[in-house]
Protein backbone atom coordinates (compact mmCIF):
# COMPACT_ATOMS: atom_id res chain seq x y z
CA UNK A 1 0.00 0.00 0.00
CA UNK A 2 1.87 3.24 -1.22
CA UNK A 3 1.49 6.12 1.63
CA UNK A 4 -0.91 9.06 1.08
CA UNK A 5 0.69 12.46 0.65
CA UNK A 6 -2.38 14.72 -0.37
CA UNK A 7 -2.50 17.61 2.05
CA UNK A 8 -5.44 20.20 2.21
CA UNK A 9 -3.77 24.06 3.57
CA UNK A 10 -6.89 26.00 4.87
CA UNK A 11 -6.06 29.47 5.88
CA UNK A 12 -8.81 31.66 7.30
CA UNK A 13 -10.28 34.52 8.35
CA UNK A 14 -7.62 37.87 7.89
CA UNK A 15 -4.56 35.16 6.66
CA UNK A 16 -4.41 36.76 3.28
CA UNK A 17 -3.86 40.00 4.86
CA UNK A 18 -0.51 38.73 6.50
CA UNK A 19 1.79 41.25 4.31
CA UNK A 20 -0.22 44.23 6.34
CA UNK A 21 -0.43 42.48 9.58
CA UNK A 22 2.30 43.17 12.36
CA UNK A 23 4.95 41.80 11.14
CA UNK A 24 6.48 41.52 14.48
CA UNK A 25 3.66 39.50 15.02
CA UNK A 26 2.94 37.54 11.98
CA UNK A 27 6.49 37.92 10.21
CA UNK A 28 7.46 39.59 7.01
CA UNK A 29 6.75 37.69 3.97
CA UNK A 30 3.21 38.01 2.13
CA UNK A 31 0.50 35.61 1.77
CA UNK A 32 1.68 34.57 -1.95
CA UNK A 33 4.80 33.98 -0.46
CA UNK A 34 4.01 32.46 2.74
CA UNK A 35 2.18 29.87 0.31
CA UNK A 36 5.26 29.90 -1.90
CA UNK A 37 7.46 28.41 0.71
CA UNK A 38 4.63 26.05 2.00
CA UNK A 39 4.84 24.72 -1.55
CA UNK A 40 8.32 24.13 -1.29
CA UNK A 41 8.47 22.52 1.89
CA UNK A 42 5.80 20.18 1.01
CA UNK A 43 7.94 19.16 -2.49
CA UNK A 44 11.12 18.57 -0.03
CA UNK A 45 8.79 15.95 1.44
CA UNK A 46 7.19 14.48 -1.53
CA UNK A 47 4.02 15.86 -0.13
CA UNK A 48 1.14 17.66 -2.61
CA UNK A 49 -0.12 20.20 -1.41
CA UNK A 50 -3.73 22.38 -2.46
CA UNK A 51 -4.17 26.12 -0.73
CA UNK A 52 -7.87 27.42 0.16
CA UNK A 53 -8.25 30.37 2.09
CA UNK A 54 -11.61 32.31 2.77
CA UNK A 55 -12.73 34.99 5.10
CA UNK A 56 -16.21 33.54 5.33
CA UNK A 57 -16.86 30.52 7.26
CA UNK A 58 -19.49 29.32 5.72
CA UNK A 59 -17.19 28.57 3.04
CA UNK A 60 -14.36 27.46 5.31
CA UNK A 61 -17.08 25.15 6.54
CA UNK A 62 -18.54 24.25 3.16
CA UNK A 63 -14.79 23.42 1.51
CA UNK A 64 -14.27 20.95 4.76
CA UNK A 65 -17.00 19.18 3.43
CA UNK A 66 -15.48 19.25 -0.10
CA UNK A 67 -12.09 16.74 1.12
CA UNK A 68 -13.42 13.60 1.06
CA UNK A 69 -11.43 11.50 -2.09
CA UNK A 70 -9.03 14.76 -2.26
CA UNK A 71 -6.66 15.03 0.27
CA UNK A 72 -5.16 13.20 2.61
CA UNK A 73 -4.74 15.04 5.53
CA UNK A 74 -4.95 18.76 6.68
CA UNK A 75 -2.81 21.51 7.78
CA UNK A 76 -5.53 24.49 8.94
CA UNK A 77 -4.70 28.14 10.41
CA UNK A 78 -8.47 28.64 10.54
CA UNK A 79 -6.91 32.70 12.12
CA UNK A 80 -9.41 34.25 14.74
CA UNK A 81 -12.26 31.65 14.12
CA UNK A 82 -9.98 29.00 15.67
CA UNK A 83 -10.97 30.68 19.33
CA UNK A 84 -14.98 29.98 18.77
CA UNK A 85 -16.16 28.96 15.67
CA UNK A 86 -17.61 25.38 16.58
CA UNK A 87 -18.73 25.00 13.02
CA UNK A 88 -15.57 24.83 12.06
CA UNK A 89 -14.78 22.09 14.65
CA UNK A 90 -18.09 20.39 13.76
CA UNK A 91 -16.77 20.25 9.99
CA UNK A 92 -13.29 19.37 10.97
CA UNK A 93 -14.47 16.61 12.71
CA UNK A 94 -16.96 15.19 9.73
CA UNK A 95 -13.76 14.63 7.57
CA UNK A 96 -12.16 12.12 9.26
CA UNK A 97 -8.66 13.39 8.55
CA UNK A 98 -5.51 13.86 10.48
CA UNK A 99 -5.11 17.27 11.25
CA UNK A 100 -2.70 19.85 12.07
CA UNK A 101 -3.57 23.26 13.51
CA UNK A 102 -0.88 25.87 12.89
CA UNK A 103 -0.57 29.67 13.88
CA UNK A 104 2.08 32.06 12.94
CA UNK A 105 1.79 33.65 16.60
CA UNK A 106 2.34 32.41 19.71
CA UNK A 107 -1.46 32.44 20.40
CA UNK A 108 -0.71 30.84 24.03
CA UNK A 109 1.41 34.10 24.92
CA UNK A 110 -1.07 36.64 23.50
CA UNK A 111 -4.35 38.26 24.69
CA UNK A 112 -6.64 35.62 26.94
CA UNK A 113 -9.46 35.18 23.80
CA UNK A 114 -7.03 33.46 21.52
CA UNK A 115 -5.43 30.87 24.56
CA UNK A 116 -8.91 29.02 23.49
CA UNK A 117 -9.03 26.23 20.20
CA UNK A 118 -12.01 25.02 19.34
CA UNK A 119 -10.12 22.82 16.86
CA UNK A 120 -6.91 21.98 18.83
CA UNK A 121 -8.72 18.05 20.68
CA UNK A 122 -9.08 17.22 17.16
CA UNK A 123 -5.70 17.77 15.77
CA UNK A 124 -2.87 15.47 16.25
CA UNK A 125 -0.41 18.08 17.20
CA UNK A 126 -0.20 21.76 17.14
CA UNK A 127 2.47 24.00 15.98
CA UNK A 128 2.47 27.52 17.01
CA UNK A 129 5.08 30.54 17.68
CA UNK A 130 7.17 29.06 14.99
CA UNK A 131 6.07 31.49 12.07
CA UNK A 132 6.39 30.46 8.57
CA UNK A 133 8.73 27.26 10.10
CA UNK A 134 5.66 26.20 11.69
CA UNK A 135 4.12 25.19 8.31
CA UNK A 136 7.11 22.53 7.79
CA UNK A 137 6.69 21.24 11.11
CA UNK A 138 3.51 20.53 10.31
CA UNK A 139 3.66 18.97 7.14
CA UNK A 140 6.66 16.41 8.62
CA UNK A 141 3.95 15.76 10.95
CA UNK A 142 1.38 14.89 8.64
CA UNK A 143 3.86 13.14 6.73
CA UNK A 144 4.63 10.95 9.69
CA UNK A 145 1.22 10.50 10.70
CA UNK A 146 0.55 9.28 6.96
CA UNK A 147 2.96 6.81 6.83
CA UNK A 148 2.22 5.11 10.19
CA UNK A 149 -1.21 4.04 8.93
CA UNK A 150 0.29 2.34 6.10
Amino acid sequence: MSVHNRIEVMHGVNLDQIGRRDPAIYGGLSFDELQWRIEEYAAELDLQVRFFQTNFEGAFVEHLHTLDGVSDAIVLNPGAWTHYAWAIRDALELTGLPAVEVHLSDVDAREEFRRTSVVRDLCVATVKGQGLEGYREALARLKAELGAGT
